[in-house]
């Protein structure tokens, strides 16, 4: 079970839960790279470094959530079949994890979802239903789902088990570099930086955690703002992960990410486009523009010039080849200046 504390008539949720999580997905997930950019170093004036999520079997950190949610799960639970809503990196753990273990599984996307992440969820043998045209419309399918057949609904934040799994990120952090100070994480729903920011905080609360995300339909940053959560329309983006809403009854992230994020960062698509180039140029690596957010912030200036080792976590590679071509078009040939 969770091991949770009440604060305020509310459940939170601690750094054992998070430990718990690491060795229950140990067989599932891959203790990713950590490596100094050289130049990224340069520019800031410290040590960065690269936690490259990127790397998982599906190409995202969501698998270390969703394996932990997955295998708490009971025999009787499992065998009803579970279901998600996703803007694509979530629903491909899912399906990734289910496969594993024998589950069936049902996605349910929106139509904003790239083509790229919906052919990767068919080989992995999933259910896919389209609905509506944003991640919320595909979330009420999806509990549809659960009231109609039963499944087991697994939720892409939201979620104890979600959070601890995203969390032992945070841990690898704390094992790696002592002389860490910053985590500069995406931001979304706030299952990664809830996860992450419980991890390292819990070590030193003297740790900054910074949040990033688009500019546009950026929910969680103007639920903040709002102090409630609020609604978005979605936009067109090249971080498309970040898409989604946080959920008029958010139970977790949005107290969580109040309470352990430092900063926010907003990031525009033009930043966005050009950190992936940057990315490609400098460290030959392909990532999508969720994942490209957290360089771009290094790459602006935004992060304070202190003391100490900064981790931006990579969190994904799935991203369209026509994307990529688009970008590199832009800046890596026509020679732009990087400098």
């Amino acid at each position: 079970m969770v091991h949770s504390k009440c604060v305020k008539g509310r459940k939170d949720i601690s750094i054992r839960d998070i430990w718990e999580a690491k060795k229950r997905i140990s067989s599932m997930i891959y203790k990713t790279p950590l490596i100094q950019s050289a130049v990224l170093s340069e520019k800031m004036g410290r040590r960065v470094f690269l936690k490259l999520e990127n790397v998982q079997e599906i190409g995202a950190f969501k698998v270390r959530g969703a394996a932990n949610k997955i295998l708490s799960l009971s025999t009787e639970a499992r065998g009803r079949g579970i279901a998600t809503y996703s803007t694509g990196n979530h629903g491909l753990a899912v399906a990734y994890v289910a496969k594993r273990l024998g589950i069936e599984a049902v996605v349910c996307l929106s139509n904003r979802v790239p083509r790229a992440k919906v052919d990767s969820l068919k080989r992995l043998g999933a259910k896919i239903e389209i609905y509506g045209d944003s991640q919320d419309a595909a979330g009420e399918r999806c509990y549809e789902l659960e009231r109609k057949e039963g499944l087991t609904v697994i939720q892409p934040f939201d979620d104890p088990y979600v959070i601890a799994g995203q969390g032992t990120i945070g841990l690898e952090l704390l094992e790696e570099l002592p002389n860490l100070t910053d985590v500069i994480v995406p931001l979304s729903g706030g299952g990664l930086l809830s996860g992450v920011g419980i991890a390292v905080k819990s070590n030193d609360r003297g740790i900054r955690v910074s949040g990033v995300c688009m500019e546009k339909s950026a929910v969680m940053y103007e639920s903040l703002k709002a102090g409630k959560p609020v609604l978005l329309e979605e936009s067109e983006t090249l971080a498309d992960s970040l898409l989604g809403g946080i959920g008029q009854d958010n139970s977790y992230t949005f107290r969580i990410v109040q309470e352990y994020m430092d900063n926010a960062y907003l990031i525009s698509e033009e930043e966005i486009a050009f950190s992936m180039a940057f990315m490609i140029d400098k460290h030959r690596m392909i990532m999508e523009g969720a994942a490209a957010t957290g360089v771009s912030a290094v790459l602006g200036g935004k992060i304070p010039r202190q003391e100490g080792d900064v981790a931006v976590i990579i969190s994904g590679h799935n991203v369209d080849l026509s994307v990529i071509h688009r970008v590199i078009q832009k800046y890596a040939i026509c020679n732009e200046d990087w400098e």
